[in-house]
């Protein structure tokens, strides 16, 4: 006899846990304080409104590079003299549209014919800390200024370690970087990417349009579960965490609040475009600006889908190295936006 109730189970849909974070959020919110129910249900969605144009914008962008191919560009930052190579690898890097496991396959296939590691190294501290939708939504939150800003602290991070990687690159820190068995899948699912020239008039061909719509409606749902969670985060942090509590930690002046801020955002990092209303609500209970820039700083580099399509190629030293990197630019970074904030 069959088993059904196995069968049964394997044609459920498949839930995130995103949304289920965010709807047992909302239900004890219900259950133990109703009127604010309907409160904070009415804040995210009003936040949701409010960056629906930033939202779809960057959803069409992403979606026409993935299906032009444009991320063939990419492998041009890795070519010629080293020190070009760090520059254009860490503007790109600061500037690409994809996840890091998206780039395991090509930063391994780099690392295995001898790309340098100095210039892999800025690639992959800017790469996930900017890319076009995440500028779009923290301008939207946050203003144009910080986004910018954000956007020059990860494209100097990777100068920061790309120099930094190849002054040291005779060291035993740096030396013989790779694992022996490296991996390289992603948790994506994605081919292997950059490959050919770009076609820009996409919609000739049937795979590149399919490519589109496939894209522009992932990006959609993982912006839209991410964000929805985020808000929800947003509005129960602005209603019950004491304003008095965050800027008694985080507020005020000098190092010790950007330091914290580096020192708290690796933990508590969610996602890069989770931690946009996140910042948004702690700035409003007094968050000091340049402990909010050190936070999304050195949260990006070291949040686990980073840190983990670094640890899969290198041995542990280069690991600790690009953790280290990180660390220093983003108190760099937070004590540059603190005096200009």
């Amino acid at each position: 006899m069959a088993d059904t109730t196995t069968t049964a189970s394997r044609r459920l849909p498949q839930i995130s846990k995103v949304w289920l974070a965010s709807a047992a959020l909302l239900a004890l919110v219900a259950l133990l304080d109703w009127p604010q129910f309907g409160e904070t249900l009415r804040f995210a969605a009003d936040a949701l409104l409010g960056t629906a144009p930033f939202i779809l914008f960057a959803v069409l962008a992403v979606a026409y590079m993935k299906a032009t191919g444009a991320e063939t560009l990419l492998a041009k930052a890795f070519e010629g003299r080293e020190t070009r190579m760090i520059v254009f690898a860490a503007l790109l890097g600061g500037l690409s549209p994809f996840c890091s496991c998206e780039v395991i396959p090509f930063i391994a296939a780099l690392l295995a014919v001898g790309a340098p590691l100095s210039a892999v190294m800025a690639f992959w501290l800017a790469s996930p800390l900017m890319d076009p939708a995440m500028f779009l939504i923290t301008a939207g939150t946050l203003g144009w200024g910080f986004a910018v800003a954000k956007a020059g602290a990860a494209v100097g991070l990777g100068l920061l370690g790309g120099f930094g990687t190849r002054a040291f690159a005779d060291s035993a820190v740096f030396r013989d970087p790779l694992r022996e068995k490296p991996q390289v899948g992603g948790c994506c699912g994605v081919k292997k990417p950059f490959q050919g020239k770009p076609v820009w008039q996409f919609w000739k061909e049937a795979d590149r349009t399919a490519t589109f719509r496939d894209s522009a409606m992932d990006n959609a749902i993982f912006l839209l579960k991410w964000l929805t969670l985020a808000y929800v985060i947003e509005a129960l942090m602005i209603h019950y965490v004491p304003a008095d509590m965050i800027a008694g930690v985080l507020g005020g002046t000098g190092f010790m609040p950007i330091l914290l801020g580096a020192l708290v955002g690796a933990p508590a990092y969610l996602n890069g475009y989770a931690a946009v209303p996140l910042i948004d609500a702690l700035l409003a209970q007094g968050m000091a600006p340049g402990a909010a820039m050190s936070f999304v700083v050195a949260g990006g580099v070291s949040c686990i889908p980073a840190a983990i399509a670094v640890w899969a190629l290198v041995k542990p030293r280069i690991f600790a190295a690009y953790l280290g990197w990180a660390l220093i630019g983003a108190l760099v970074a937070g004590m540059a936006w603190g005096l200009i904030a």
